[in-house]
């Protein structure tokens, strides 16, 4: 995971998600600051974002830091803060995350993972051959916790993720193509720039 740059909101965001948002909420006697009596039960107006939003932040998982095509349908907005806690946050912007459908499934309405909008530079580092990621040792003990907690959280150790990384970092010392690799895989070549092996 690195930072990400929240994105300006899309020019019809306001008409097509937050004013029916709000409207359904008001209609329902539920404040925008408290939690819904049911969150299955909102209605789904940031799906007509969905594909803004992985333009907007150029296919890039917020969590993985990988490309992915929108064609695969492995697009999903995530609710930074989710849906369940804060009615009137499911229908803003600025909580959205551009996510694979992995990440944002096992994050579900769980906060302890670190908000990659606003996440600190190198809070994650990544050993290149194995592909395992691990709290910058650098960091104060809360933000090692909490870096600790968001890799446990997403799972983002497991065999497949580290493979996946490795696998991305193998393939560059193959081709030394290091405009494709900061395209597909932004942590692998941020991780590999920083330490000087590009």
């Amino acid at each position: 995971m690195i930072p990400v740059i929240l994105q300006p909101e899309p020019a019809d965001f306001h008409q097509k998600v937050r004013q029916p948002g709000r409207a359904w909420l008001e209609g329902k006697g539920i404040a925008l600051n408290s939690a819904p009596p049911k969150a299955s039960d909102l209605p789904n107006y940031w799906t007509h974002s969905n594909q803004q939003l992985w333009r907007a932040y150029s296919g890039v998982c917020a969590y993985l830091s990988i490309f992915f095509e929108w064609v695969t349908g492995a697009a999903s907005t995530d609710h930074f803060v989710a849906k369940s806690k804060n009615a009137g946050d499911a229908y803003e912007w600025r909580n959205y995350r551009l996510s694979c459908l992995g990440p944002n499934r096992i994050k579900g309405k769980f906060d302890d993972v670190l908000d990659p909008i606003g996440l600190q530079p190198n809070t994650f580092v990544l050993n290149l051959i194995t592909g395992e990621i691990s709290p910058n040792p650098a960091l104060d003990k809360d933000l090692k916790t909490s870096a600790r907690k968001t890799i446990i959280r997403l799972k983002l150790n497991s065999v497949e993720h580290n493979r996946m990384r490795s696998k991305h970092y193998g393939r560059y010392l193959r081709k030394k193509d290091e405009d494709s690799l900061r395209e597909l895989s932004p942590f692998v070549w941020f991780e590999a720039q920083r330490q000087g092996l590009l």
